[in-house]
């Protein structure tokens, strides 16, 4: 009984993928290209979910549209530039660090280096503030204190 039910849950958990019968090609070697290739592109309703595994409607004309292009003899390199050239580069799940994307891909970094230099400033100088603002006889409690 547990092992049915192991084997019951464990096909659940098995990827899914909205691939419909009728969209898939003859061909098994094209059928191969266009679903490596649709892992690497975005759905553009449902962002962060390749085309392959995404149900919306825009996802299932993107990989008709995939197929379509390889059925007509583009390379892979020709169908992601057909679909970039329609879709822009943020239909790809990884887009290249080149041109505007550039910044996107250094503003991260940039921003979290800014951050820990305002954040290492801003505790450097509160305290030297609090060790410009002690009297003679607080500094001297305090070298007592440290001391001990």
């Amino acid at each position: 009984m547990r092992a049915a039910f192991l084997v019951g849950a464990l096909g659940m958990a098995a990827p899914v993928h909205a691939v419909q019968p009728d969209e898939i090609l003859a061909d098994p070697v094209l059928e191969q290209r266009a679903r490596d290739l649709s892992k690497g592109l975005r759905c553009l309703v449902c962002r962060n979910e390749n085309i392959d595994d995404s149900d919306a409607q825009l996802a299932k004309d993107l990989r008709i549209l995939l197929r379509e292009r390889l059925v007509a003899g583009d390379t892979d390199e020709e169908a992601i530039a057909f679909l970039v050239d329609r879709y822009g580069e943020y239909v790809l799940l990884n887009p290249p660090a080149t041109g505007v994307n550039i910044l996107l891909w250094v503003a991260g970094p940039a921003m979290l280096l800014a951050g820990v230099g305002i954040a290492f400033a801003t505790f450097r100088r509160r305290g030297q503030a609090v060790a410009e603002g002690l009297s003679v006889e607080e500094e001297a409690r305090l070298r007592e204190i440290l001391k001990e």
